[in-house]
């Protein structure tokens, strides 16, 4: 059910071979275990997703995309993973990443109110970056780390239905 829903989301892998944007990586592409669905690529590719969607890093898909061939795990699930982050969760995210690190750091939680702008990000950053880093790595590990066990778990769980499955059709052909 899991693969099923995977491939049916999923880019064909011939399509993206031939994006113009990824000539770059055109020798790396052609592995075969980058396209493949199964338990360790799909969990791998959760992984990656999911700790590269908290980092404070521009363009996720991109270094998703890198890491998980050089992990050899699902591309195109690693890259859609990333979009654990988002418009409308990445306030979170940082907001509960700061908490975290600045915790972790024991350090006074000073309350902010964000601003998209230069000099924000200037007057803001000496007390900010340290207790935002750590808790980016922590909170995106822990993600990570619950998102393969999750996929892990499911898909274990799903293998040992159908394999009942198959031995109940069985007693019933006898």
């Amino acid at each position: 059910m899991l693969r099923q829903f995977i491939k049916r989301l999923a880019p064909d892998p011939e399509t993206i071979r031939k994006h113009p944007s990824l000539r770059l990586f055109q020798r790396w592409l052609h592995d075969a275990n980058l396209w493949h669905l199964n338990r360790y690529s799909v969990s791998s590719a959760v992984f990656i997703g999911f700790l590269v969607s908290f980092l404070p890093l521009p363009m996720h898909m991109v270094t998703a995309a890198i890491i998980a061939i050089w992990w050899r795990a699902n591309v195109p699930v690693a890259v859609s993973a990333v979009w654990l982050s988002n418009p409308v969760t990445i306030p979170v995210q940082l907001y509960l990443a700061y908490k975290t690190g600045a915790r972790i750091l024991h350090l006074p939680q000073h309350e902010f109110a964000f601003e998209l702008s230069k000099q924000w990000v200037r007057s803001q950053f000496d007390t900010l970056w340290q207790p935002l880093l750590l808790g980016c790595l922590i909170c995106g590990l822990a993600a990570a780390m619950l998102g393969w066990a999750a996929v892990r778990i499911i898909w274990r769980m799903q293998a040992i239905a159908r394999w009942r499955a198959r031995q109940h059709r069985r007693t019933l052909r006898k």
